[in-house]
């Protein structure tokens, strides 16, 4: 059974769109970060305060996955360049699988921050 092959390129393509993509999270954890901010000043109910700083955790927690991200995405960018140095268009196998894993935490982190913002949502639609 053949293989189809996996170029560099392909790899750097997708590399590009999950980079926007970290990029687009981070800007709008500042935008939600930034409104915390705002409800802090309008709320003194310990409930509320309490809810504010759960989802402060989880933005930082966010943050710091997306730096972890980011930092996968550029160790696997050295590696593909290496390889290039050798002269070879096309990814070999063991390159390919830890691509596949990054790609797989990409997803899930996708999951993960759709859930965030539906339930970060639902919480300003209450105390705005």
């Amino acid at each position: 059974m053949d293989r189809p092959i996996v170029y560099n390129s392909d790899l750097h393509f997708e590399h590009g769109q999950w980079a926007s993509e970290l990029a687009f999270w981070e800007d709008e954890l500042k935008s939600f970060n930034h409104r915390l901010e705002e409800l802090v000043q309008r709320w003194t109910k310990r409930e509320v305060l309490k809810e504010l700083e759960h989802f402060q955790n989880e933005f930082d927690l966010h943050a710091g996955v997306i730096e972890q991200l980011y930092e996968a995405i550029e160790a696997h960018e050295t590696r593909i360049a290496a390889q290039e140095k050798t002269g070879r268009a096309s990814v070999d196998t063991q390159l390919f699988q830890s691509h596949l894993k990054v790609r797989g935490k990409m997803e899930d982190q996708r999951q993960i921050y759709a859930e965030l913002k539906k339930r970060f949502f639902l919480f300003l639609t209450k105390y705005m």
